[in-house]
């Protein structure tokens, strides 16, 4: 823990906040569990029951880390973060798994950050909804990174919206009015947009403080290009991957594979 996560927050908040986040992530993301749903079975399936190591890169509040701790009762999981808030969350939400949740800062951005994990070898990488805030040479140091982390067999899933590019016009808009129509439902069922999220996690004093900090960290990383399906298979190999493909797909919603 770093001394941004030393001013309480209890469980109870961060759970509710979890769930809260869970909620308006699914207004932006259809079928969002049963994408996490075939993550934790390729995890569990390749893993098997024996004691294993799961990195969790940008882990938010802990929503994908929560799941696979609870498929996989002999996994730990390393999640890293660097919004200063969420990893407040994610601290606190995860503290029912005890010392099998190890919750860290660090940046992504930086060079040293694998070196800084304090981890040598991990035996499975995953993220949810996040590594599309890295820019394409950003993307392919963080799976260069995850390359060299993951042992002989090892595996990375990430999961995230692959937007289809200007060669599939059809597909491109029919995935568009799909994103539009889920939306509409989601939050007239009562989800919360993301940024009405984050106004209501700073009304947490425990969290009011980090807002500042929050700004500070982000005020200078505009959001990246779309990065397709293509170039992510394309950095995973160069990056050192033998295996590379897709384990699930929902329109322009995917799961990536890699197998070191």
């Amino acid at each position: 823990m770093t001394d941004l996560m030393t001013d309480q927050l209890t469980p109870a908040d961060a759970r509710r906040l979890l769930d809260l986040w869970d909620t308006q992530q699914e207004a932006y993301v259809a079928h969002r569990e049963n994408r996490f749903q075939a993550m934790r079975d390729v995890l569990r399936l390749h893993l098997g029951d024996r004691p294993a190591t799961v990195l969790d890169l940008a882990c938010g509040p802990g929503a994908l880390t929560d799941r696979v701790l609870t498929e996989l009762p002999a996994a730990r999981c390393v999640a890293v973060d660097y919004d200063p808030m969420l990893l407040r969350i994610a601290a606190a939400a995860l503290t029912d798994h005890g010392d099998r949740a190890d919750v860290r800062d660090l940046d992504l951005v930086a060079d040293d950050w694998a070196d800084r994990l304090g981890v040598d070898t991990v035996d499975a990488v995953v993220s949810s909804t996040a590594l599309h805030w890295l820019s394409p040479a950003q993307l392919l140091a963080v799976y260069t990174a995850a390359a060299r982390l993951l042992r002989p067999g090892g595996i990375l899933l990430n999961a995230d919206h692959l937007r289809y590019g200007p060669d599939a016009p059809t597909r491109q808009a029919v995935a568009q009015r799909h994103d539009e129509q889920t939306q509409l439902a989601g939050f007239a069922a009562g989800a919360l947009r993301y940024d009405t999220w984050h106004t209501e996690a700073a009304q947490v004093p425990a969290l009011a403080a980090l807002t500042a900090e929050r700004q500070r960290r982000f005020a200078d990383r505009p959001r990246q290009p779309d990065a397709p399906l293509e170039f992510h298979l394309a950095a995973l190999r160069t990056a050192g991957f033998a295996e590379v493909g897709t384990v699930w797909q929902y329109l322009d919603d995917y799961v990536v594979f890699a197998r070191r």
